[in-house]
């Protein structure tokens, strides 16, 4: 028997990824502008990384609180009570080493081996493999592409649903499409997961970037009870520049309270104090940076579209949500060929649809949150090669 074979299959069967496939051809070449990832240009704020030094100039580099520490969740339920309207308890705040670990432990709280996870599709592929590493499957609910954009088929979502399913995983706003369902349409989500007494996993960590002029985003925080099954996966990567800090929150009803503290107690031991100081100021005195993060974004989202539309070759929808443009290219259908053409001929970085399941395989998928100069050079370099 083979070492590989000796593995668990869970294990051994965990997918590689489609993008880190291309970011590793093109990595090291010079000049070549990265939009192929989720993140970025902009270093975290120094207001943010100076509370992480003051915390280790303090000598707080010890063992700390499961849960997270109790500032930082009394921050986060401060955060979330003024952003969604109405009061959130502390109790429902767990500190998690990312948004990634996050998702891991929520999906481990919740299915298992024989599991079915219904899940809209093209969707960000750690989902996927999320659900698979714990032993449960993933059903794929394709969402379709039209000249009103993305949508979700609603009975098309209710159809996927079987004895074996126990949650309904929902990203809105969406990677990679910026689908952003409406209110009415995460209500009536809600009500079919009530009817099968599902839980629903809601990642909403694109939730402030929206180019409506709102605030935020709908969320499911607008129509449930405080009894419902829904645990949020979020990270502080996004709204405020912290990708490579490795630090997120799960927010859950508190009964489960003890539950998601063993799982962090087995996994990580917690998150660093440091970091969750770090933390506290981003959620505390953030709201400047995050508001010039949607802004560049917007702009950055603006350039794309109106550059790559002109080419006369691509298909797309402009994203409501998020910062990622999904584009199809005429004639193009075999998109991680493509990314990897694109990396030699354009010296652009993008993520293959492939990579994000079914309906993705025929799209790319780019970041625009990037500053204006190198966009516009982006596209131009892109709008070369693809004539």
């Amino acid at each position: 028997m083979s070492l590989l074979s000796s593995l668990r299959r869970e294990a051994r069967e965990a997918p590689a990824s489609g993008i880190v496939d291309v970011v590793n051809h093109g990595r090291t070449r010079p000049g070549l502008i990265p939009l192929w990832v989720g993140e970025g240009d902009m270093p975290t704020p120094a207001f943010i990384a100076e509370a992480a030094t003051r915390s280790l100039a303090a000598g707080e580099t010890f063992y700390t609180w499961q849960r997270g520490i109790p500032e930082l969740r009394e921050a986060l339920a401060r955060y979330i009570s003024r952003l969604y309207g109405k009061p959130y308890a502390a109790e429902r705040f767990y500190v998690t080493g990312s948004g990634m670990q996050a998702l891991q432990i929520a999906v481990r709280m919740l299915v298992g081996s024989g599991d079915e996870v219904v899940l809209p599709t093209p969707a960000w592929p750690n989902f996927e493999a999320a659900i698979g590493i714990a032993g449960a499957k993933a059903v794929p609910v394709p969402m379709q592409l039209s000249n009103a954009g993305w949508t979700l088929d609603l009975d098309r979502l209710a159809g996927a649903i079987t004895p074996a399913t126990r949650v309904i995983c929902i990203n809105s706003p969406a990677n990679p499409t910026g689908w952003t369902a409406t209110r009415e349409e995460l209500a009536a989500i809600l009500a079919l997961a009530r009817r099968h007494g599902l839980w629903i996993i809601a990642d909403e960590i694109y939730g402030r970037f929206v180019y409506d002029g709102a605030e935020r985003a709908p969320s499911f925080r607008d129509v449930m009870e405080d009894d419902d099954r829904i645990v949020f996966v979020q990270t502080f990567s996004k709204n405020w520049a912290m990708t490579g800090w490795r630090v997120g929150w799960l927010e859950a009803p508190p009964a489960l309270g003890d539950v998601i503290e063993n799982l962090i107690q087995y996994a990580t031991s917690g998150v660093a104090v440091f970091i969750q100081r770090a933390c506290v100021a981003a959620l505390d005195h953030g709201e400047g940076f995050v508001a010039h993060q949607i802004a560049r974004a917007k702009a950055g989202r603006d350039i794309v579209c109106r550059g790559l539309a002109a080419t006369g070759r691509v298909r797309f929808a402009e994203p409501a949500g998020a910062f990622y443009l999904f584009f199809s290219v005429d004639g193009e259908d075999d998109t991680r060929r493509l990314a990897i053409r694109l990396v030699d001929e354009a010296n652009v970085g993008l993520a293959p649809g492939s990579a994000f399941g079914a309906g993705g395989e025929r799209f790319l998928r780019l970041c625009f949150a990037r500053k204006a100069e190198d966009l516009e050079e982006a596209v131009a370099r892109l709008a070369r090669a693809l004539r």
